[in-house]
């Protein structure tokens, strides 16, 4: 099989309400299987929003701030835990279709919130992806992943694996997904302006594989229309209506080649990219670049993976 038709969902998530925005995937999902798509890849924290106001609301990083906490408080609620039956539909659809989802989601660990790319797969568990590393203000909310969840799902066209915004400006993580030996490679962001684009085919290029750079579309409006959907909290909306711009994600989602080369390219709006990966290209592409093999020096360069959970705490007895 060299083939493999891929679907990238540009959508706006629905904020802060977890059942609606697994509604709405489901749908654009089923769509995105029924044009003929195996793989289908929506953006970072598709499921719950990206927390837009961490990086647009003046004072969110305020200690104490009132809309912070409410907010906080809302998504420890809504967040999806291990094995939640809400995420059913998913992996139903992936069974039934024999297509693989990856999808972004807030994760709900304990009483801390992760950033997980969860990739639905037929007639398997879930494979999770929880970031390593909250961006700047970010770490207000979520909690760092661990070396237990960097992996890959072995399909029998090749194997798929995903790293989630930043990810992709970490060398060493980089090199480690490329030692899996990744086809296809879910790069997860909350919207790909150009830098981000840039590190979407700089990965495909260095990794010898394809790319589904998946963003979302989000406004300001998002923001009240899913707070209000949760039940409302004058606080948090008090925080919404201090950020001053409209349109806050914009999308511009790509495809890229192994080569670099962009097979698809979104505009600002909600659309579903689609294109057919030759995955003959990938052995191509190895023939005068092997980031893993012969262009490395591993009698110079060393790097050790934990892969262990790290729960911070050991209960013997």
């Amino acid at each position: 099989m060299t083939k493999l038709n891929v679907a990238v969902v540009q959508a706006a998530p629905v904020p802060l309400d977890f059942q609606g925005g697994i509604d709405k995937a489901v749908r654009l999902a089923r769509e995105a299987v029924e044009s003929g798509a195996k793989v289908v890849a929506f953006g970072e924290t598709f499921l719950g929003g990206y927390p837009l106001w961490l990086d647009e609301a003046p004072g969110a990083a305020l200690w104490d701030h009132p809309g912070a906490k409410a907010l906080h408080r809302i998504m420890l609620e809504q967040a999806v835990v291990a094995n939640d039956e809400r995420l059913l539909p998913l992996q139903e659809l992936a069974d039934a279709s024999g297509a693989i989802i990856s999808i972004g989601a807030h994760e709900r660990v304990r009483r801390s919130l992760v950033n997980n790319q969860l990739t639905f797969r037929p007639g398997l568990p879930v494979l999770d992806h929880r970031k390593l590393v909250p961006t700047h203000g970010e770490r207000l909310i979520w909690t760092r992943g661990d070396g237990s969840t960097l992996g890959v799902h072995q399909a029998e066209w090749g194997r798929l694996g995903s790293l989630i915004c930043w990810e992709h400006w970490m060398p060493l993580a980089r090199a480690a997904m490329h030692n899996l030996g990744e086809d296809v490679h879910v790069a997860a962001w909350p919207t790909v302006r150009e830098s981000h684009a840039i590190a979407s085919r700089r990965y495909a290029m260095e990794g010898r594989c394809f790319v589904l750079a998946a963003g979302l579309v989000q406004t300001r409006d998002d923001l009240f229309e899913g707070l209000e959907r949760v039940g409302g909290d004058a606080a948090a909306r008090e925080l919404f209506e201090a950020i001053p711009a409209e349109v806050l994600n914009r999308g511009g989602s790509l495809i890229a080649a192994p080569d670099t080369r962009v097979l698809a390219q979104a505009g600002e709006g909600e659309e579903t990219l689609f294109a057919e990966l030759d995955l003959a290209e990938v052995a191509e592409g190895l023939t005068n670049l092997d980031t893993d093999g012969h262009y490395s020096r591993p009698d110079v360069f060393e790097l050790t993976v934990d892969t262990r959970a790290k729960d911070g705490v050991t209960w013997n007895g």
